[in-house]
């Protein structure tokens, strides 16, 4: 397979220095080159004082390595943020990327604000020097946020809590976070059996990394020197070269450097390749992931533990609730003060202890290895750079058009068919269903070959009385067209394909309408099942969730109902509402019947002692995919759909669906999950918990729904349907 896809690297890191940052620059390399798609363009910050770590990435295939100081393109010992853009606008102007993985807070900034806009659009930015709790930001620093994320394709995101920590302060990460966890080199299955240590044999602890204060690096050698002077038979060895210099603690580069030098007990190895600290790994008994407590709040994952636990070594780390879950909660070598410290280190010389470390710790790092990131970050980069290439096409770029007033159930098809190679896709954005700029319009269509009408309301009117010969005219109905006046007055004759999201509807225009059933096609709404695969917090399965309550055909009034039933049962039960509330629709606020149902609504709410404190409405937002990650059973309750997402990306999210028979519900959902009635609803949900069946049934609700409903699935039907025949002419 030819390397078609090019992807620029830049970090601003220093690669003579070996740190986290450095051989995580040299990871993601590896990473994305492993693909056969992929081309990588690694350009370097710093001049090669030397190769310890830029070596290794000139011997990956598919790598290249640009150094643009070496190369005399700049004068200096690095380059500046603005230096390293220039280089990178440079080198796309030459080659021209499609993506640019770029890591460094202030880099990207940089690079959304450039005038020239080159980046937009194809940014890929790695942050983690960001402030990781809500206190911690400010209004400058969410705007900085909002922007690199607005010029981004994808923000990747080290953990699943930085994750939603981002998509709930920065909307615009929401739809395009991606998880980027650690990354270490593939491994055999580690020998996890305790190492043999003798009576009088010292038990050998060893730390790779940086040495830092944050890092209990100096606290480590005292530690050591503690328990040597108590009888305690330790040995502590310390890889890394790179010592800080905090401006808030000026002695401590001195006295970190004395204590690797000089402490009884402490044999500092300096510093080491990847592959050489590895080595290094094998003559310990025990590593040192042991951080000062000011970490415990973070949200990312410390690589190092996981190539520890590569390697089969028991680790000493801290208790947070992030290594808990990884580790479990009762992983026999936690610490979080120097007692602590101390404590594991004398339970480590217990053979059973350590090789109860050493299983747990191969276990977490098992899915972190090279090929198995590579494996699911790949269909991102899939989904930047399509297959699909018409780039050959006789006559020019295929030129697609879409007209549409709301384009929030397209944005994916969208992003899809314009990222196509050879696809030339262009908008006409009405302001309302009626009303539109009908120069640019006329403009647009004088221009396009392939013309999609997303909703069959006015545009879907406009364009197909005005499409030309050899033009070909697409139409997306959803549901409330096809009982309204736009059906009957659009050209039907000259629409190429009529598209609908289920059988039902489709079967309802072809008996009302009688429009021709050869014109007749069903692509299903997308699900991002990829966004919304994600682990749930503990208590999800009590958790009841509804998507968008208004207007009243939500039905509201069904969902407490269910709530009320369990309630009566197990008081565990609660319900969870992710939407904006009616009163912020002026259109359904309006009308009184909508003001009398919710009105009564929210005084059952209140005054029922099963129902008080028991519902909660968590505001509308983009951040969906977290929200669901609490939520167990997602409610569909309406007195009519299309289609209803929220069943299905609760359904991706691995959250069991639990619908009343709304007309084309079983038509788009697997009956077993469509009930008659809120009683045999109730009695499901109880069931399933009951039984515990609810983990066995969203694994099936998820294979389900990626096979029916995932983006890739959907995107791929459009993409047969625009640009499988391309024998269209302007």
């Amino acid at each position: 397979m030819t390397r078609d896809v090019r992807i620029a690297i830049y970090g601003d890191v220093d690669l003579n220095i070996i740190d986290g940052s450095a051989i995580w620059l040299q990871s993601i390399a590896s990473v994305l080159a492993r693909q056969p798609r992929n081309h990588v363009t690694v350009v370097l910050k710093a001049a090669e004082v030397r190769d310890i770590l830029t070596r290794p990435l000139r011997d990956i295939p598919g790598v290249q390595v640009v150094n643009p100081i070496d190369e005399g393109m700049f004068d200096g010992p690095q380059l500046s943020r603005n230096q390293a853009l220039d280089v990178l606008e440079t080198l796309d102007s030459e080659q021209r990327f499609d993506a640019f993985v770029f890591r460094g807070f202030h880099l990207c900034c940089s690079a959304a604000r450039r005038k020239r806009r080159n980046f937009e659009g194809r940014m890929w930015p790695y942050l983690t020097d960001i402030p990781q709790r809500a206190e911690d930001f400010d209004e400058e620093t969410l705007h900085q946020l909002t922007l690199i994320a607005e010029a981004s394709r994808f923000v990747l995101c080290q953990t699943e809590g930085l994750r939603s920590f981002l998509e709930s302060y920065v909307p615009a990460v929401a739809k395009k976070s991606v998880l980027l966890t650690p990354m270490i080199p593939d491994s055999s299955v580690p020998d996890t059996s305790a190492k043999p240590l003798a009576d009088d044999e010292p038990l050998r602890i060893g730390y790779i990394g940086k040495n830092a204060p944050a890092w209990n690096t100096y606290e480590m050698t005292q530690v050591t020197a503690a328990l040597r002077a108590e009888g305690v038979r330790v040995q502590l060895h310390m890889v890394g070269d790179k010592i800080h210099r905090p401006e808030g603690d000026p002695g401590f580069y001195e006295r970190m450097k004395a204590a690797l030098s000089d402490t009884d007990g402490v044999i500092w190895e300096g510093g080491k390749s990847r592959d050489e600290a590895r080595a290094v790994l094998g003559e310990f008994h025990v590593a040192l992931g042991w951080r000062d407590s000011a970490l415990d709040e973070s949200l990312e994952l410390s690589t190092k533990l996981l190539e520890y636990g590569a390697a089969g070594l028991p680790v000493i780390m801290n208790r947070i609730p992030m290594h808990e879950e990884l580790f479990g909660a009762d992983y026999p070598l936690f610490a979080n003060s120097q007692a602590g410290f101390s404590a594991a280190v004398r339970a480590a010389r217990c053979p059973e202890v350590r090789q109860l470390a050493a299983k747990r710790c191969a276990a977490a790092s098992a899915s972190f290895s090279f090929s198995q990131v590579a494996e699911r970050l790949q269909p991102y980069v899939d989904r930047a750079v399509p297959h699909t290439d018409l780039r050959k096409r006789p006559d020019g770029p295929l030129r697609v058009l879409v007209a549409c007033h709301d384009f929030k159930f397209f944005t994916r098809i969208q992003e899809h068919l314009g990222a196509i190679r050879g696809v030339e896709l262009r908008l006409d954005s009405w302001s309302t269903i009626s009303e539109h700029d009908e120069a640019k319009s006329q403009e647009l269509l004088d221009w396009a070959q392939v013309i999609i009408c997303e909703w069959c309301t006015n545009n879907a009117i406009w364009y197909s009385k005005r499409k030309r010969e050899g033009q070909r005219l697409i139409v997306r109905l959803h549901r409330f067209e096809l009982y309204g006046q736009y059906v009957k007055k659009v050209e039907f004759e000259n629409i190429d394909h009529m598209v609908f999201v289920g059988d039902y509807y489709r079967d309802e225009a072809k008996s009302r309408l009688g429009w021709d059933e050869s014109k007749l096609e069903v692509i299903p709404n997308w699900v991002d099942t990829k966004l919304l695969d994600r682990p749930k917090v503990f208590g999800a399965i009590f958790n009841l969730g509804m998507i968008g309550i208004a207007p009243m055909r939500k039905r509201l009034d069904r969902g407490i109902t269910i709530l009320e039933k369990l309630r009566a049962v197990d008081d565990r039960f609660r319900l969870f509402i992710k939407s904006k509330m009616v009163w912020d629709y002026s259109w359904i606020w309006a009308k009184t019947e909508e003001q009398d149902h919710y009105g009564d609504v929210f005084r059952r709410i209140n005054n029922s002692p099963l129902l008080r404190g028991a519902v909660h409405f968590d505001g509308f937002g983009p951040d969906v995919a977290a929200w669901l990650r609490k939520i167990g059973f997602v409610l569909s309750t309406s007195d009519d759909e299309s289609f209803h997402l929220a069943p299905s990306e609760g359904m991706a999210s691995g959250a069991l669906p639990m619908l009343l028979p709304w007309e084309g519900a079983r038509a788009i959902y697997p009956n077993e999950w469509v009930y008659e009635d809120e009683d045999k609803l109730v009695d499901s949900i109880l069931r399933v918990v009951e039984e515990g069946s609810w983990e066995r049934h969203g694994a099936e609700v998820k294979e389900f729904i990626g096979a029916q409903y995932a983006v890739e699935r959907v995107c791929e039907a459009w993409e047969q349907l625009v640009v499988g025949s391309t024998s269209v002419k302007p």
